[in-house]
């Protein structure tokens, strides 16, 4: 009987450890894994060292480039919280100390700015070449709908504008926006090839006494006059003229008391201009 009372006490101090031990794990599993923890989804991380110290901010992957070409204007868009972390994936903050020795701020907003505009976008060597080789076909785009042939009057096909970038060495920026490098990227081609920019469409329209004076300076300018209009003692000229001429153009309609009207960005001979 005594045996049968020890064993049931065997038994029963059994039970109660492997029920402590079950609670135990269950208790260690909701530490790990605690009731309503955020899991960040889609995050491109932005890493900026300053002062020796790393920062890091959470964003939104498919957000940050078109931030940095400026596309996309919202913040809120952009970032997964306006919070400055050491080390995103560990969820670890920067000091409140070591931002206002790196910026001389404490503000979130005003530094998470600045490490969106100067840092490091952090993404596998993979997704890096595949991300500047569509930002330099969209570069290469851009360039070939801004330029043409100068016997041709049209523009040269996307394949050979991409040759003639690899000829100049051209290498992408990702923090610069597509269009900026192209604009530089032109700037380089019309020096060495026969390649310049597509010239734009304009309407100018001055009083009938300051007609003579734009059609003068548009001969000096080389631009091609398209059509001539009157109506009453306004008189109007569509013109193509270079885009390096606008803000000349803008300024002598302003000097005369007219009016400017950009018709097209672009013109590319037997097409349609483009609006």
């Amino acid at each position: 009987m005594f045996n049968h009372f020890q064993n049931t006490d065997i038994i029963t101090v059994t039970h109660q450890n492997s029920t402590r031990k079950r609670a135990k794990d269950k208790m260690s599993r909701s530490i790990l894994q605690p009731v309503g923890q955020k899991r960040l989804t889609n995050v491109a991380v932005i890493r900026l060292k300053k002062h020796g110290i790393r920062f890091e901010i959470a964003c939104f992957k498919n957000k940050v480039l078109s931030w940095r070409s400026g596309i996309e204007k919202d913040i809120d868009e952009v970032l997964q919280s306006h919070t400055v972390f050491s080390n995103v994936s560990k969820g670890l903050l920067a000091k409140s100390k070591d931002l206002k020795a790196a910026f001389l701020t404490d503000d979130t907003t005003t530094i998470c700015l600045e490490i969106l505009e100067k840092g490091d976008l952090q993404v596998a060597e993979k997704e890096r070449e595949a991300q500047l080789s569509l930002q330099f076909r969209d570069i290469a785009t851009i360039v070939m709908k801004n330029t043409i042939n100068p016997d041709t009057k049209r523009p040269y096909s996307i394949t050979m504008i991409e040759r003639l970038m690899h000829d100049i060495h051209f290498a992408v920026d990702p923090h610069n926006s597509s269009k900026k490098q192209a604009l530089d990227v032109i700037h380089q081609l019309v020096k060495k090839f026969p390649i310049k920019r597509s010239p734009m469409r304009l309407r100018l329209t001055v009083g009938e006494q300051n007609f003579s004076t734009v059609l003068e300076k548009l001969g000096t300018w080389n631009g091609e006059i398209v059509t001539m209009d009157e109506s009453g003692t306004q008189f109007s000229v569509v013109c193509e003229v270079d885009p390096g001429l606008y803000r000349q153009c803008d300024c002598l309609v302003r000097d005369l008391q007219g009016t400017l009207e950009l018709v097209a960005p672009f013109v590319h001979a037997g097409e349609a201009a483009c609006i």
